[in-house]
């Protein structure tokens, strides 16, 4: 509600006003424009809807969760998100809407370890990791942080239980890569079937990992770095 608040206000000073709000994103020491501003991310949702990160949580009712970096359960081994917040750029939020429904029609259904991740982060991640594979560099940013990717898995609607998947989440070696078959068959299937609903909707799997995937559009997107507390105030 704060939010749109503010792009209220931003629409009336505009009306109001003989310029035009224009606000150049500023850049960071390797010079990646990222929005780190709460009242520029408002400007841009102003000019361009698409913009804006919408909460999963409320666009995907029921959607399930599993925030890893709100935990120490992942590569760092330390709690990185005060808030386990799980959001996607519009246009990616209803694409990944059309994934969780067509799952539903066999009785499964998505569950989120990760989606927008402020450009800070990824600063932290990538000290444990160093390696371009398995993390982005702070040199490049990641489509995680602009809203445009989204880890997860599958699994069963009526009782929670994940599907079989090659890895658990975070497992940076040769058998998370999709190209890796050494698995068996049931293993196989259900990566095939996430890979095959989620590239129908507009996702690209990341060749590394197979609980990542990209919004085809995510080019569209600055880089941010606004905190969940700021998302959701």
């Amino acid at each position: 509600m704060k939010l749109l608040l503010r792009i209220f206000l931003l629409n009336f000073l505009f009306l109001f006003s003989t310029g035009t709000i224009a606000q150049e994103i500023p850049e960071n020491e390797y010079g990646l424009k990222v929005v780190s501003s709460y009242d520029l991310y408002a400007s841009l949702i102003e000019n361009d809807s698409n913009q804006i990160l919408v909460n999963l949580e409320s666009f995907i009712p029921g959607i399930k969760k599993d925030v890893k970096y709100a935990t120490d359960d992942n590569v760092t081994g330390a709690v990185l998100y005060n808030t386990p917040g799980i959001f996607l750029r519009l246009p990616a939020a209803i694409a990944l809407t059309q994934v969780q429904e067509e799952l539903l029609k066999s009785g499964l259904e998505l569950k989120i370890y990760d989606a927008y991740r402020p450009y800070a982060i990824t600063k932290k991640i990538w000290e444990f990791v160093l390696d371009e594979n398995y993390a982005a560099s702070p040199q490049t940013g990641s489509r995680h942080n602009r809203g445009c990717a989204v880890d997860l898995t599958i699994i069963v609607s009526s009782t929670g239980e994940e599907l079989n998947m090659p890895t658990l989440f975070d497992d940076f070696s040769e058998m998370a890569h999709h190209g890796y078959n050494r698995l068996p068959v049931e293993t196989r299937v259900n990566r095939s079937l996430l890979k095959n609903v989620m590239e129908r909707f507009g996702f690209v799997a990341l060749k590394t990992e197979w609980w990542h995937y990209d919004f085809k559009d995510w080019r569209d997107f600055p880089l941010m770095d606004i905190s969940f507390d700021e998302l959701i105030k």
